[in-house]
């Protein structure tokens, strides 16, 4: 089973939401759907990172660990996989 670790945003350099879930694609509909208050709030709908885990635990400490870091760190990891902050819902399998 899948372990996915995101980053959703409201726009390039706009509001950031980091999130877990073994449902990525549901989860996203969840944020899109205005039904997780935070991302409804400041208008996060756009997947911009991801990554996948083979394990719980991993996938655990990497979303908690990024939610620790610094804004400019986010930013960065989101400009190396997605330069122009483009939502990457179709790349999900």
């Amino acid at each position: 089973m899948s372990h996915w670790v995101y980053i959703l945003a409201s726009r390039p350099g706009g509001a950031l939401y980091t999130g877990r879930s073994i449902n990525i694609r549901s989860r996203v509909e969840v944020h899109r759907a205005g039904l997780s208050e935070h991302t409804a709030k400041y208008k996060i709908r756009t997947l911009v990172w991801f990554e996948e885990h083979e394990e719980f635990e991993t996938s655990l400490r990497r979303e908690r660990s990024i939610k620790r870091w610094r804004r400019a760190w986010k930013n960065r990891l989101i400009a190396e996989f997605n330069p122009d902050w483009r939502d990457l819902t179709h790349l999900l399998h």
